[in-house]
């Protein structure tokens, strides 16, 4: 992320008045079976998507299904916020899609396994609640379906 003091003043003065969307209503959920045998999905919201597939643009609220057994060489990231630094990412997938990192948990049995799915959202969202209402739901029903046990979340 860049600094703002680095930033066009413009900028600066939107991304520190923008109101942060707050959730207090979702109450803390302990998980149903210890890690180890779980089964654990990655959501992110960087905006990642399959070389093939339709690149995110400016505030969608869309989501991208991406195989667990995805090989970063299939990974494109079409995050179009000018606040997100893409440059880490870039360098290593794994800086917000830790996905090496989960398969190293999962061959050393601290995870059970991983979902057969992963979910990419973009970040940068002018109605956050679309997200929220529309399209989260659909991701949900579908980890369930994949009888999913946890989600690890990382956030840009």
């Amino acid at each position: 992320m860049p600094r703002l003091d680095q930033l066009p003043k413009a900028v600066r003065t939107k991304l520190v008045t923008t109101p942060v969307t707050v959730n207090d209503e979702t109450p803390f959920t302990w998980p149903v079976k210890p890690l180890e045998h779980a089964r654990l999905a990655l959501v992110t919201t960087a905006g990642l998507h399959l070389r093939d597939d339709r690149p995110f643009e400016e505030w969608d609220p869309t989501f991208r299904a991406i195989p667990a057994d995805v090989r970063h060489a299939d990974l494109l990231q079409s995050h179009t916020s000018i606040g997100f630094d893409r440059t880490l990412a870039v360098r290593d997938v794994n800086v917000v899609f830790p996905i090496d990192r989960l398969r190293e948990l999962v061959s050393r049995g601290v995870i059970g396994e991983l979902g057969p799915t992963f979910y990419s959202f973009l970040g940068a969202q002018k109605e956050p609640e679309r997200i929220r209402d529309e399209t989260a739901p659909v991701v949900a029903e579908r980890l369930r379906d994949e009888q999913v046990d946890l989600v690890l979340l990382t956030p840009t």
